[in-house]
């Protein structure tokens, strides 16, 4: 009788594993390549996480394409996947797909900044995990964002703790390359909401996780930003530097926090960073051409 029992356990976990494997596949072949589409990367504690896509319009179904995924800014409070669709639509445009991520913030989900870089790992290997049936090369997945946004793309690509327990590790969940627009990236004790990190707080600066592994990184930042100061940058730019990694760092006079942002009013901001954001990646090998800009 305990056999049977222990058989008839075993089959029920195997159907239920097997079943939640091909949905999830199915899932991802729903996207649909001809227009922005949405699919939940992610579902937990209730909430379910979206990740909005976008793909070029001479979409090749057998062809590998670069990807960014963007992350947007509120002091993972807030902020919503609305914030970088001008830049996804604009590098859509340039030969990438470009994803729009959600994540969990405190005015949503009642989380922490831990619960959001758990959430912006899931995503990258999400993509990677889901790579061919959604053309994304897997060798070049770029992680971007703003703010708080901007911090959760350097965790995707130098810290190495955060992941969800219950995912498979065996899938990096590392950026190939980041693009960071203002970013909360030290969150030591000269750096931002240090209190709000907690003792673990070495763990989720990615001004502290530095090392030869790191990705080539571009950051952009306004000299008169109110919350991050130019020295914090400088400081990472050194670091960066130190390891023997890549990091481009570009200063704006007269811009504050979210400079980049202003594509609504002269644009000048916007268009600045997204050209250089373009001829990073070009100097990468993700994009050919000149910036359309």
């Amino acid at each position: 009788m305990m056999k049977i029992l222990i058989k008839s356990l075993l089959l029920v976990v195997l159907f239920s594993t097997a079943g939640y494997a091909q949905k999830t596949d199915n899932h991802s072949k729903q996207v649909d390549k001809t227009q922005p589409s949405t699919i939940t990367y992610k579902e937990i504690d209730g909430s379910k996480l979206d990740l909005t896509f976008r793909y070029p319009p001479k979409f090749k179904k057998n062809k590998k394409y670069p990807t960014i995924i963007f992350f947007f800014g509120g002091g993972w409070n807030g902020g919503t996947t609305e914030q970088f669709k001008p830049q996804a639509e604009y590098f859509a445009e340039r030969g990438m797909i470009t994803v729009l991520a959600d994540y969990r913030v405190k005015s949503r989900h009642k989380t922490t900044p831990y619960e959001a870089a758990a959430d912006a790992l899931s995503s990258i290997r999400f993509l990677r995990k889901h790579a061919k049936e959604l053309n994304i090369d897997a060798d070049k997945i770029v992680a971007s964002g703003g703010s708080a946004g901007g911090h959760l793309a350097a965790v995707t690509g130098v810290c190495t703790t955060l992941d969800e327990k219950s995912e498979d590790l065996s899938i990096s969940s590392k950026a190939n390359a980041l693009v960071l627009f203002n970013p909360v990236f030290d969150n030591g004790p000269e750096g931002f909401c240090h209190e709000r990190m907690g003792e673990r707080w070495k763990e989720i600066s990615p001004a502290h996780n530095i090392t030869k592994d790191a990705p080539p990184t571009i950051v952009f930042l306004g000299r008169e930003d109110h919350l991050i100061p130019v020295s914090i940058a400088e400081n990472y730019k050194a670091k960066m530097n130190e390891a023997g990694c890549r990091c481009d760092l570009f200063l704006y006079d007269g811009a504050g926090h979210g400079f980049f942002n202003n594509y609504k009013y002269d644009g000048k901001f916007y268009m600045e960073t997204v050209r250089e954001t373009d001829l990073f990646l070009k100097s990468l090998g993700y994009i050919k051409g000149k910036p359309s800009l």
